[in-house]
This record gives C-alpha cells, sequence and structure tokens, in this order.
C-alpha cells in the first residue's frame, strides 16, 4: 500500500485566555505577606506551642508563600504587535497576543514572538532571464509574521526560511520575464518585462513570495526589484545594442514626419498653382527636401543659376 505524504501544516495558531496581570500580582503579593504574618505570629507567639503546632504553623506559611510564588511565577509582559507562544511541557496550548502585563498557568513556558513588519534586503543576484541574458537583481521585501504556530513549529528557523525562499522567489521571477523589449504577443501587444513593467513584476514577485512563505506562517506586505542591471560581462555590448535601437526608433519619427512635410509642401504649392511642377522636378525637390529634413547636421546651399535640364 502506498503511504500518502500529508503536505498539510501540522499547527495553526490558536488564541489562549490569560488574566489581568495586576489584580494577579496583587493577589500573589498578599499571599507571600501573609504567608511572612503567619511565620511571624507562629514563631514569636505569645503563649508556648506545641512541636505539632509550630510544624503546622510554619507548615501552612510554608504553603501561602508557595501559592503566592506560583502566582507570581505564571506573570509576563508584551509590548504591542507582540505575541507569547505558551507551551506545556512541549505541547502547544495557544498564543497570546493582548500587550500589557499578564498572567497565565505558571507551568506554561512563554516564548515571545515579534509580529512587527520586517525588511528584508535581499543580496545581487546573478541569474539569466528569459531570453537567456545574465542580469543582476535583488529585491527588497515588507514581511511579518501571521501564524505564530506555523513559523514556530513548522519550519526550523523562519528568518532564515525566509530569506532563502526569497533569493528563490527572486530568480524564478528573473526566469520568468525578459529584461526589456519583450516579443510581440498575438494582436501587436508587447509582452512584460523586468525593466518596463514595474508593477506586474511586483504584483508577481508578491505572488511568488506568498505562495513560498505561507507554509511557515509569514504574510508578505509588499516587495520590489531594488536593483536590476545586465551583468558585466555583458553590459557594454546591450548599451551598444540599446542605443542602435534607439537610434533607429528616431530615425524612424525623424522619415515618418519629414515625408509628411514634404507632401505637404508638394500639395500646398500644386493647390495654390505657385508652380507647375511635372514628375522630375517633384523628384528633385522630394530629393532637396529629404536631404534638408533628414541630415544630421546643417545643410549648405547651393545656388542653382541654370535650370534642371540645363546646369
Amino acid at each position: 500500500m502506498e503511504r500518502v505524504i500529508s503536505t498539510k501544516s501540522a499547527h495553526a495558531e490558536r488564541p489562549i485566555a490569560t488574566w489581568n496581570g495586576f489584580l494577579v500580582l496583587a493577589i500573589g503579593l498578599a499571599l507571600i505577606a501573609l504567608a511572612l504574618w503567619q511565620l511571624v505570629q507562629t514563631v514569636t507567639g505569645i503563649r508556648p506551642l506545641s512541636m505539632g503546632a509550630l510544624l503546622g504553623g510554619i507548615g501552612v506559611s510554608l504553603l501561602l508563600f508557595l501559592l503566592g510564588a506560583l502566582f507570581l511565577g505564571g506573570l509576563y509582559t508584551l509590548q504591542p504587535n507582540e505575541a507569547a507562544i505558551l507551551q506545556l511541557f512541549g505541547s502547544y496550548r495557544g498564543t497570546s497576543r493582548v500587550a500589557g502585563l499578564r498572567a497565565t498557568n505558571p507551568f506554561y513556558t512563554r516564548r515571545k514572538i515579534s509580529l512587527r513588519a520586517r525588511n528584508l534586503n535581499g543580496e545581487r543576484l546573478k541569474v539569466n532571464d528569459k531570453r537567456g541574458n545574465p542580469v543582476e537583481i535583488a529585491a527588497v521585501v515588507v514581511w511579518r509574521v501571521d501564524d505564530t504556530a506555523k513559523a514556530s513549529f513548522d519550519v526550523d528557523n523562519y528568518e532564515n526560511y525566509v530569506k532563502l525562499q526569497s533569493e528563490a522567489a527572486v530568480r524564478h521571477l528573473a526566469t520568468s520575464f525578459a529584461y526589456d523589449h519583450g516579443d510581440v504577443l498575438p494582436g501587436g501587444q508587447h509582452e512584460p518585462t523586468l525593466l518596463a513593467s514595474t508593477d506586474i513584476v511586483a504584483r508577481a514577485l508578491v505572488m511568488e513570495l506568498q505562495q513560498r512563505l505561507g507554509k511557515a506562517g509569514v504574510a508578505v506586505e509588499e516587495a520590489r526589484l531594488m536593483h536590476l542591471a545586465y551583468a558585466p560581462e555583458i553590459a557594454q555590448v546591450m548599451l551598444r545594442r540599446q542605443q542602435a535601437e534607439a537610434i533607429i526608433a528616431a530615425r524612424q519619427k525623424i522619415v515618418h514626419g519629414a515625408v509628411s512635410m514634404v507632401d505637404m509642401a508638394l500639395t500646398e504649392l500644386s493647390d495654390k498653382q505657385v508652380v507647375a511642377l511635372d514628375d522630375e522636378r517633384k523628384a528633385a525637390m522630394v530629393s532637396n527636401l529629404m536631404t534638408v529634413l533628414c541630415a544630421e547636421s546643417e545643410v549648405q546651399p547651393v545656388i542653382n543659376t541654370g535650370t534642371l535640364y540645363n546646369g
């Protein structure tokens, strides 16, 4: 028979009732004071007591003192956004989140755990993106403990667990997106990239982290990429590629604008009958205008004193 291993968490946080610490403190001090008074009265009594009465008085004093000590032994304090995990001989009994001076069973062991938000500044990782380009990537994660039982009993060290799983999540994220300029999808849309789609990448990182850290009782508040760059060995090559792509895009806009201006000029000349141009003169004017509009440097005019057909 095949054995099925359950992946469900063995522990879940449950609240436990505690008492007002100031009331228990007062009771404990009163019992100790009563024990001391009883002891003094027994030892310094006016009438001599028998051995049995003396031992009985001392026994009552010790019993009252032990009860007072037990009451005081159950006291503990919690700060805001702090919890106490209560265990009895290793068995989990519950979690207390009530701040202030509290009291519980003196035989319970109390282990405090912070519920405050924490920052994890991830180290720079070198990993290949979706296209196989090596990139350097790092993320900052804001997280907090949500389930104290899972954080304490389902993982060995939840802080180290958060660190390692965050690195694994960032590596997986980098392989799921290209660095920039994604392939064109059906419909003409570009796929999201690490560089251009900041919000999409951040949401994907939060989902990935929450799926990994949920078993440790950790809630992810926010996650963002704080460093993203090509690896040094390809940075110069990729920079030249980006510069070439920028030049091509600029050239396309320049040519598109120049063609529009030339078309507008020819249309205006024709509609207003400024000059009659045949196809050869139009071609010459188009050539001259495109040269002027698309040239990177300043164009020097040349005056033609003849005609197009006989210079």
